[in-house]
């Protein structure tokens, strides 16, 4: 069995006319400081980020998370306190006084192989370089990734990496902010460049969200994901309603959850609160009632109205854990958990990272924030 391919995010700035920068010597400055701040928090959640040769020419990175608590928080949870760095050459043509190369410990080049020995005599222990055959072939990039342990990568450019992932269809999420400005300049690098891009209704992208970054606004797209089924909308438009039955609450969300079987049997439901305890969640309810060593949970969904949590003062071990305890191995949810009790959910990442297929439904959210609407 090989190892999974990583969960690719592409996160990117841009001019509302699709600019990623001016044609000028000096960057183009395109995010707010909370879309910077954005960034950092996706640098510190991915195993690696990666970056074409023209954006290590033009922006000369570093690539680093910056915010001392993103990085303990790296340390504590066992991880390096920098992600992998990971640039992409089509020549070979790197120059190792970047400062991208001297700072941070974990690095690896990928390239033609025709193009790796002079690379790694250039480079030498600067980074480990790897050939991906005849050409730069992004699926190679993402088998090797994938063997190191990278279970979630981040893609930050420019437009010809994020046009070579897109068109080969290896993208899961797009993060896209947008500047409030025209840069209104023909020679501008664009967000992506022209490519065969999938174009049939069953490629549309699905808006997952919308929000402002103080100026900044960011759009987040689901890309390339197993298509929601009319049973996926129908169990969780019933997890919904079993949502409605949570005792209200001034302090925690009202939350139904559901597990079904492969076959469409329903194993188990619950709810936030169930039974008079007011620290169960919806998650850990519905599991409670299945046998551990039940040889349909493998295979079983787990409908639930909000992301499961990554962290939780009231219990040791958070739903994401339970979850992937269960070996459930297919999440389906219809709104990720705001920044009102936790500040930074994780459990959508948690699951995705150990290899759960996580599916979101957005059409459902408003229904289950509704149910919460005295919150806020």
């Amino acid at each position: 069995m090989t190892d999974p391919r990583p969960y690719v995010l592409l996160s990117a700035a841009m001019s509302v006319d699709g600019r990623i920068d001016d044609s000028s010597p000096e960057r183009l400055l395109l995010s707010s400081p909370e879309d910077f701040d954005r960034v950092d928090e996706l640098r510190a959640q991915s195993d690696a980020v990666l970056i074409g040769a023209g954006t290590l020419r033009s922006d000369d990175p570093r690539l680093l998370v910056n915010a001392p608590a993103r990085q303990a928080r790296r340390k504590a949870e066992g991880r390096p306190e920098q992600p992998l760095r990971v640039v992409l050459t089509g020549s070979g043509d790197l120059d190792p006084a970047r400062r991208f190369w001297h700072h941070g410990d974990a690095r690896v080049a990928y390239a033609p192989d025709a193009a790796t020995g002079a690379l790694a005599a250039r480079l030498g222990a600067l980074a480990e370089v790897v050939g991906t055959g005849a050409r730069l072939d992004p699926g190679a990039v993402l088998d090797d990734l994938g063997a190191r342990g990278v279970r979630r990568l981040m893609v930050e450019g420019g437009g010809a990496v994020h046009t070579l992932f897109l068109t080969a269809g290896l993208v899961d999420e797009i993060q896209l902010a947008v500047a409030p400005f025209f840069v209104g300049d023909a020679d501008a690098p664009a967000f992506v460049r022209p490519g065969l891009f999938p174009q049939d209704a069953a490629h549309r992208m699905t808006l997952a969200g919308t929000s402002a970054l103080g100026d900044t606004a960011l759009l987040r797209y689901l890309v390339a994901r197993p298509p929601l089924t009319p049973a996926d909308r129908r169990l969780l438009a019933e997890a919904v309603a079993e949502s409605r039955l949570c005792p209200p609450s001034d302090t925690a969300y009202s939350v139904g959850a559901l597990v079904v079987a492969e076959d469409g049997t329903e194993l188990a439901r619950g709810h936030s609160r169930e039974g008079g305890d007011p620290k169960v969640h919806a998650e850990e309810a519905a599991l409670a009632k299945i046998p551990a060593d039940d040889p349909r949970l493998p295979g079983a969904t787990l409908y639930t109205t909000l992301e499961p949590c990554s962290v939780r003062a009231s219990r040791p071990t958070p739903c994401a854990q339970l979850v992937l305890a269960s070996g459930i191995r297919r999440v389906v949810l219809a709104w990720r958990e705001p920044a009102l009790f936790v500040a930074d959910c994780q459990g959508v990442e948690l699951l995705e990272q150990a290899g759960v297929t996580v599916l979101e439904c957005p059409e459902l959210a408003a229904e289950a924030r509704a149910v919460n609407a005295h919150l806020g």
